[in-house]
């Protein structure tokens, strides 16, 4: 009996594919999640076959939460977008569904799912992001973006949101969270100086020591500095290497 995930932040879609996978005998819904957060916890955790993934959730997109998914199991994007389509199948997704997604297309969908050995392992995910990647912001429930990940300044924290600073000083104010950052930013061009922010490394123009205790960076293009929580310093000194300042 096939285990299915609903994740998708509209309770009225995810009522949508539940009503759809009752025409369906044998399918049972194994959980839900209508954020990233959630999404991720209930992938991490839950036991499944199957996936039935929006692209759009607060606090990231389903491309980011496709790591988190089982080795074994499918997954099928489901949204409203179909410019997503190609990347979708980058990802290995076993099909794309766009909303409102009828009958007929939702069963031709589980027709391919039950063509698949059940044993066979899904295709390894997508290598990390590089710096020279592109990435996919969700700035309202209307508009989306891409930006380069070397455009960007710095990530400050706000509630569920996120305001990304790119290197030329727009502020954009995005459907992302701290944590929704950290699992796809690569490590070695991006560090946290403190819990609500992210900085590119590249942007760092220098570091003053205040005191014993107490430091700050100096951000290209940025008049105010930020301070260095105490308890990142390290973690931001192994980062930076020889660019730390001497004692």
């Amino acid at each position: 009996m096939p285990r299915v995930l609903l994740i998708d932040d509209e309770p009225g879609a995810r009522a949508e594919l539940r009503w759809h996978l009752e025409s369906h005998p044998g399918y049972v819904v194994a959980g839900e999640a209508a954020t990233f957060d959630e999404a991720v916890a209930l992938l991490r955790s839950a036991a499944y076959d199957l996936v039935l993934l929006d692209i759009q959730l607060v606090g990231g997109t389903g491309f980011d939460a496709v790591p988190a998914i089982a080795p074994t199991a499918r997954v099928i994007f489901v949204t409203a977008f179909d410019q997503h389509a190609l990347r979708a199948f980058e990802v290995n997704a076993l099909d794309y569904l766009l909303k409102p997604v009828s009958s007929a297309r939702f069963a031709a969908a589980l027709a391919r799912f039950a063509a698949v050995p059940a044993a066979a392992p899904r295709a390894a995910a997508p290598a990390p992001l590089r710096l020279d990647d592109r990435i996919l912001l969700r700035l309202d429930s209307a508009h989306e973006r891409f930006v380069g990940l070397a455009d960007i300044r710095s990530i400050a924290s706000c509630e569920n949101y996120t305001e990304v600073v790119l290197v030329t000083g727009e502020k954009l104010l995005v459907r992302r969270t701290m944590k929704a950052w950290d699992d796809i930013l690569p490590p070695g061009h991006f560090g946290r100086v403190h819990r609500t922010v992210i900085v590119a490394l590249a942007q760092i123009e220098r570091i003053v020591r205040l005191n014993r205790a107490a430091l700050e960076v100096h951000l290209r293009g940025q008049r105010d500095p930020l301070p260095v929580s105490y308890r990142l310093v390290a973690d931001l000194r192994a980062k930076l290497g020889a660019r730390w300042p001497q004692e």
